[in-house]
């Protein structure tokens, strides 16, 4: 850990990065890309019946977890992986110490921000009888909005690209009070669940604020991993007892659950791609402390199951340990595939999201939005069994033929 910038609070040593000037890591690529063609799958097979549980999300007293309830963890680790690497990428751009918080705040805010217009557009929160409005128009109106606001592109002049993005902000204040929820159609918008994109921006602003905190230095992230954890713990043990300050200091367990998960996603980011000062660190001893990794972590997850059972839902720290190993052994076979054995020609196939994942993530949304106002839907047969799975897979395949062409066009969300 050896370079020292003026762009944080000294003595402000954090890591440097083998790839830090030499542009995208193509394996952290390749899990990004495959976590969201993942992710648009499983959303899919939500709405498929007939099929083993396996395919769904667990039941959150289950004790148990499928495939499906590892997309939302990969989520979270790949924004860990992308911390370090996002952070020496605007140091290294000159930004100072206020720079680069307001660029992390401004981030955060607008996940979260997304997060909450989202969830609140779902069944069980919005009173459609009371909106002026379809919920379907009420949610395009706000991905309009988003791409006013985060979209790439060039306006003729910077005061039109100022204009049309406050027009974009101005557009999302008149959706908010335009919006009705609640059983009776009286209540505003609300932070309800945060939203996945929500839950990310929370995990992400906490986990960077960590990082810069850490200097980088992994035994220390381990410990505010495990920190995680113990919070997590604390709040369980004290459950309804706690009252006063101490309920409102530990409210935010799932946050912290969260945070562990972009822990484990920063740390793995280190393990494969931090400059060893002693010299170089051969890529099978990287593979060896990732190995330790995963083995302290199933053994963490294990040893806690007992007392916090595996649960997507309830996010214990069981489920955040496990999913956490699991990204690091994914990842761990993308290096020996990608770097070891030089197969990378596939990754090709799911670079378009790894390059545009905001895109991806809210592109079925859309496609759900105007399928709903539109009164349309998919035929019964391809939401039912086998060939429900078949049909999700091929509709996830022809989200990322689409974003690839939107890429073309130059349509991509930027924060």
């Amino acid at each position: 850990m050896i370079a020292t910038t003026a762009a944080l609070p000294r003595p402000a040593v954090l890591p440097r990065l083998n790839e830090l000037q030499r542009g995208r890591v193509l394996p952290i690529d390749a899990f990004r890309g495959l976590t969201f063609l993942v992710m648009v799958w499983v959303n899919e097979l939500h709405g498929v019946t007939g099929i083993s549980r396996w395919w769904k999300h667990m039941p959150a007293d289950a004790d148990a977890m499928s495939f499906v309830d590892a997309v939302f963890p990969a989520f979270l680790f790949i924004v860990g992986m992308s911390i370090p690497f996002a952070i020496h990428a605007r140091i290294a751009k000159g930004d100072g110490w206020a720079a680069l918080q307001g660029h992390i705040a401004w981030r955060a805010l607008a996940l979260i921000v997304m997060g909450v217009f989202m969830v609140n557009a779902e069944e069980g929160y919005v009173h459609e009888a009371s909106m002026p409005l379809p919920v379907e128009a009420w949610s395009l109106l706000f991905y309009a909005a988003v791409g006013l606001v985060w979209g790439v592109y060039r306006a003729p002049s910077p005061m039109l690209d100022r204009a049309l993005r406050l027009a974009g902000v101005a557009l999302m204040g008149l959706l908010a009070l335009l919006y009705r929820g609640g059983p009776d159609g009286s209540e505003g918008m609300a932070p309800q669940w945060w939203g996945i994109l929500g839950l990310i921006g929370w995990a992400y602003l906490i986990t960077c604020v960590l990082y810069q905190l850490s200097r980088g230095r992994i035994a220390v992230l381990w410990l505010m991993l495990a920190a995680c954890v113990a919070y997590y713990a604390g709040h369980t043990a004290l459950g309804d007892n706690a009252t006063g300050l101490a309920a409102a200091l530990l409210s935010q367990d799932g946050h912290a659950a969260h945070t562990s998960i972009v822990l484990a996603g920063v740390i793995c980011a280190l393990i494969y791609h931090e400059v060893d000062p002693a010299g170089p660190l051969t890529l099978a001893k990287r593979h060896v402390l990732a190995l330790a990794m995963i083995a302290a972590l199933l053994a963490a997850g294990f040893a806690l199951r007992p007392w916090f059972p595996i649960s997507k839902i309830y996010a214990t720290p069981s489920w955040c340990l496990l999913s956490a190993a699991a990204c690091v052994g994914v990842y761990a076979l993308l290096q020996a595939l990608i770097v070891q054995a030089s197969l990378a020609g596939w990754v090709a196939w799911v670079e378009p999201a790894a390059n545009n994942p905001l895109v991806t993530y809210l592109l079925p949304f859309v496609i759900g939005a105007v399928m709903g106002w539109a009164g349309w839907s998919w035929p019964p047969a391809l939401k039912d069994g086998a060939l429900g799975i078949v049909f999700c897979a091929l509709y996830a395949a022809a989200v990322l033929w689409a974003v690839s062409r939107l890429n073309q066009l130059n349509v991509r969300l930027k924060l």
